[in-house]
């Protein structure tokens, strides 16, 4: 998977541009749908990462990039990770990128793209 840029609200994989957050799983990119966690705005004052999304849990190591540190990962994602033995890193977007390019094997990520 190789990342030909970043910036404020796209990114751009593999020669396609998209406009959205990304999830990343076993060489795919899709959609983050975040409407499950939508429901916890209010406590958050963003809308967080939530247990109730898709989350590409089938891997050693999941990254969460959370934009520019904004994107909250509600504890119950940590919780979850650690009792599946995953790997969680929780890092600004930029800084996911590069930890994706330096090592991706049995790597998934979820990428904010704003804020």
């Amino acid at each position: 998977m190789r990342f030909d840029a970043f910036s404020f609200g796209t990114i751009s994989i593999d020669g396609v541009t998209y406009p959205h957050d990304v999830v990343l799983a076993h060489g795919q990119v899709r959609k983050r749908r975040k409407k499950p966690s939508k429901k916890f705005r209010d406590a958050f004052g963003h809308t967080p990462l939530s247990i109730e999304e898709d989350i590409p849990w089938d891997c050693r190591r999941l990254v969460i990039g959370t934009g520019t540190g904004a994107l909250p990962v509600m504890e119950e994602v940590r919780r979850e990770a650690e009792r599946r033995h995953i790997e969680l890193v929780i890092v600004p977007t930029a800084e996911a990128i590069a930890k994706l390019e330096e090592q991706h094997d049995q790597t998934n990520a979820i990428l904010h793209l704003t804020c």
